[in-house]
């Protein structure tokens, strides 16, 4: 263990902790640095330092010295390659402070590992090869920690004995890397030149580097005044499950975010705004007076009321912002290119949200922090974004709160972590738009026609006969004099969506545009027949909220996708064979089939004919045809 000469040593109880990363280009010597402060630290046993000593021998890249970086480099592919590829977490103390270290890949392909290694941590070690100076990547590192919320940074110039400890090379380097970070919002930026190979300035202070009058590493970390201030922030409590032992006991579990609580206090339901009090807070061990942040604890409340996973409870006087659309930094992290409008998942701590991203603001040159305009964002790539969820959320910002302003993005079709974001501030609708109140609503509308409205929503694969059987539908209602419309795919795109074309935020735009039409449609009393291909569930789903449950009739033609080939009426499946499309519902883009349909029709069982009158027999069991 290191004792500071000048300080007495820290009871271990009254110890803090600092979380930090190291973090920077590849090759920078990220996890070497970390290797060197374990050992030289006295917190590798003999018999770790034993296996370290023959690993070096056969991975190694130091020759007949100790590679330090393969104490952090587990995965033997890194081992092989030489570089970081996951996340490797390490646990160390001194006298004066325990520490836990985050060594994040800097391989451009694996910034996701790096977000996640840096959105807990207090401080980062921003990593520079002497030989190299500031890079693309250690701007694209130091900007993600400057939105992932970390306000302390220390530039550890490594390679320094690579340069001959040059102090003109040192001094360029910090003034490159000053001049980037001067808008990044940092409180404070250290410095410090290193050999991460031969610990110089890592835990000892080094002759070879006398013109630096500055703290060694180690010093430094041991001695920076970092309060992650949790505890004096708003009371924050996701609550991620509802505790039912048995009938007498209702308890809402979970962990404090952040604040305190105690018994007696009075609390809301962020989302709902029901107030109570809590009665009781229960752990494992027994009850207690208080929570505050980081406890996990389940509370009890006074009042029953309807509280379930993703509700966040706060005081009444700091309730957190709910809202359903909200402006955020987004980090992708896919290969698959972001699709504006597309459904994903959002989990914002213990809330499962469904969502989109409305639209992208702009794009972020990392290099520079030029803001560009982007319709879609790559692997890697950092953008500005409206969000729009289903629901309302509950959220603060960013920077007011780490953990309640951050969120995750996830692929509903594969169940991929594809992007992860920092909300800035909730949007508000226009003020100056209001909703014009219509004195003949549409029941009167309806009436006049001897009909309820509704939207009949054919959906199925390319091929399938949704045509067919929703022309079908409309003849026969014709005949019976009812009022329709017929909105189908190919034909809307001739004119309403001929600007939108075939990526999934281009799909997702023409549903939502033909929703939209279909509600206006079906407002006026008539009977709307829709016929597209709609592969998204959760699109479906956005229209039929617009009408209401008994106003939507989800008709599903299932075909088997080798029929629909056969047929091929467009020629489509040709030219997806070819090569000629891309993205193909049921080919290599996937369809959503409804699980529970309105009208479940078995082209293969039945006729064209049979279908049309199915649907019509749901129709009159509605009651949808009323004469």
């Amino acid at each position: 263990m290191l004792t500071n000469p000048t300080t007495e040593p820290v009871p271990a109880r009254t110890k803090d902790q600092l979380r930090f990363i190291t973090c920077g280009s590849v090759d920078d010597g990220k996890s070497t640095l970390i290797g060197r402060l374990l050992h030289d630290s006295k917190m590798i046993y003999h018999d770790q330092l034993m296996v370290l000593q023959r690993d070096s021998i056969k991975h190694g890249s130091t020759g007949n010295d100790i590679d330090f970086a393969l104490l952090v480099d587990g995965l033997e592919a890194e081992r092989e390659q030489g570089i970081t590829i996951d996340v490797a977490y390490r646990f160390f103390t001194t006298s004066r402070r325990s520490f836990m270290v985050a060594d994040t890949p800097g391989h451009e392909q694996y910034t996701r590992n790096m977000a996640t290694g840096a959105s807990h941590a207090q401080l980062a070690i921003i990593l520079i090869d002497a030989r190299k100076g500031v890079m693309v990547q250690t701007r694209r590192h130091t900007f993600i920690c400057s939105l992932l919320g970390i306000r302390h940074i220390v530039l550890a110039v490594n390679k320094i004995d690579l340069v001959a400890y040059n102090k003109e090379c040192f001094d360029r380097i910090t003034r490159d890397y000053l001049a980037f970070a001067a808008g990044l919002n940092f409180t404070s930026i250290a410095p410090i030149p290193i050999s991460a190979r031969y610990g110089d300035n890592v835990v000892d202070r080094s002759a070879r580097v006398n013109w630096y009058h500055g703290p060694c590493l180690l010093e430094y970390l041991e001695s920076i005044d970092i309060q992650s201030g949790t505890a004096s922030q708003a009371f924050r409590f996701p609550v991620q499950w509802v505790n039912r032992p048995n009938p007498d006991f209702r308890g809402y579990a979970g962990s404090v975010a952040s604040g305190r609580i105690s018994v007696g206090d009075e609390i809301i339901v962020a989302a709902s705004g029901r107030t109570t009090q809590v009665k009781r807070i229960v752990t494992h061990d027994g009850d207690l007076v208080g929570a505050e942040a980081g406890d996990a604890v389940t509370i009890t409340l006074e009042d029953e009321i309807d509280i379930g996973r993703g509700d966040v409870l706060s005081r009444p006087d700091e309730r957190p912002r709910v809202s359903d659309q909200f402006a955020a930094y987004v980090i992708w992290m896919d290969k698959e290119p972001l699709a504006p409008g597309r459904n994903y998942v959002l989990r914002i701590g213990s809330q499962t949200i469904s969502s989109s991203i409305a639209a992208i603001r702009h794009r972020i040159d990392v290099n520079t922090s030029e803001h560009l305009a982007a319709r879609t964002l790559s692997l890697n790539e950092i953008a500005f974004c409206d969000v729009a969820t289903t629901m309302p959320a509950v959220f603060d910002p960013y920077d007011v709160n780490r953990k309640t302003g951050s969120f995750i993005i996830i692929d509903r079709y594969t169940n991929r972590t594809v992007g992860a974001g920092m909300i800035a501030f909730p949007l508000r609708r226009a003020t100056n738009i209001a909703r014009q109140a219509l004195t003949v609503d549409r029941r009167e509308r309806a009436a006049l026609k001897n009909q309820k409205p509704c939207i009949i929503w054919f959906t199925g694969l390319s091929g399938a006969g949704k045509s067919t059987i929703a022309n079908l539908v409309d003849q026969k209602l014709f005949a019976m004099s009812r009022h329709t419309m017929l909105l189908d795919g190919d034909n809307l795109r001739h004119a309403l969506n001929v600007d939108l074309g075939f990526s999934e935020a281009d799909r997702a735009e023409n549903i939502r545009r033909v929703g939209e039409v279909a509600k206006l449609m079906a407002d006026s009393g008539l009977i709307v027949i829709c016929s597209f291909i709609s592969p998204s569930k959760p699109e479906r789903d956005r229209v039929r909220s617009l009408v209401g449950k008994e106003e939507f009739i989800e008709v599903f033609v299932d075909t088997p996708i080798e029929e629909c080939a056969r047929r091929d009426p467009k020629g489509l499946y040709s030219k997806v064979k070819s090569g000629e499309i891309k993205n193909f519902s049921g080919v290599d883009s996937c369809y959503e089939a409804p699980t529970t349909p309105d009208v479940h029709l078995r082209t293969m069982e039945q006729t064209p004919e049979h279908s049309a009158e199915a649907v019509l027999d749901v129709l009159m069991a509605r009651s949808i045809l009323a004469g």
